[in-house]
């Protein structure tokens, strides 16, 4: 489905209440019935949880900004992409006073994101249509994700961030159940031809495959691996399923992010064993 496509669809929707809207759009994305009665696979508890697992704390763990100092209040600081400013509208931003490379992105979607490089090449007229198209959608009414449907639209400056030996940051998200990661994928999210590879709690590689191809050759599992599941539980403490996002950069680890729905829960998962296998570890109250 376009991304035209499913905003036209999205708006046509609104009325909808979310069970229905959702069954609908699974069954778009999927191929399947949603079965909300009795979920049993990943991504129908996915659904399940959007609807019936719903907390305020949720809105600062996926608001960008508010996040960072969720994050510090549990496991320190340090951790987290510096902060360069916080503006209400695009025409706030003083760009004298940011660096010569940094990142905007909006607090409350997962779009909106201008990446310079160079401030000196940057195109201010398409970063502000960029980044006011992000400010007036609000990212609840496209999945039905609660936590994001009263976090104040922002926008902020994070420092831009780098590797010495790669190109392309790689990505390390957990998928932690009832607080304990169980599941994580390494992947480099950002680049052209981007890979994903899943691993048990271990670092054993497990043959599971959702939007990416898998890499021909599987990545290692970082030295910081243990360090990164134990930030992961107390993230998820209490939690019946939470992905936690790491960046490793240059050897210190960073929270990218917190999210409670994988690609909101209509990503195809293959084999469909691994389906109903991840499905078993998001227990849900009957």
């Amino acid at each position: 489905m376009g991304r035209e496509v499913q905003n036209a669809l999205v708006s046509c929707l609104r009325f909808l209440p979310d069970d229905t809207y959702l069954k609908l759009i699974y069954r778009l994305k999927v191929g399947k019935k949603l079965n909300l009665d009795n979920p049993q696979t990943y991504t129908e508890k996915i659904q399940w949880l959007k609807i019936h697992d719903r907390k305020p704390i949720y809105t600062t763990m996926v608001d960008k900004y508010e996040a960072k100092k969720y994050i510090e209040s549990i496991i320190g600081s340090g951790h987290t992409i510096p902060t360069l400013g916080i503006w209400n509208t695009f025409d706030e931003i003083d760009f004298e006073k940011l660096p010569e490379r940094f990142v905007l992105k909006c607090t409350h979607d997962s779009g909106g994101l201008v990446i310079c490089k160079d401030k000196n090449k940057l195109d201010k007229k398409e970063a502000s249509r960029k980044i006011n198209k992000s400010l007036k959608t609000n990212f609840y009414w496209v999945g039905r994700e609660w936590p994001y449907k009263n976090v104040k639209p922002r926008i902020i400056a994070e420092k831009y961030m780098t590797s010495q030996n790669e190109e392309c940051l790689t990505d390390y998200k957990f998928f932690c159940f009832e607080g304990e990661p169980k599941i994580v994928y390494i992947s480099k999210d950002k680049a052209k031809d981007p890979r994903t590879d899943f691993f048990d709690a271990s670092g054993n590689f497990l043959p599971i495959r959702m939007r990416d191809k898998n890499s021909d050759v599987p990545p290692r599992i970082p030295e910081q691996f243990e360090q990164m599941k134990e930030i992961a539980r107390k993230l998820s403490c209490g939690l019946k399923h939470l992905r936690v996002d790491f960046y490793l950069i240059d050897g210190k680890i960073y929270v990218g992010e917190l999210t409670f729905y994988h690609n909101g829960g209509f990503s195809e998962v293959k084999p469909e064993e691994w389906n109903y296998k991840l499905g078993e570890m998001i227990k849900i109250d009957e």
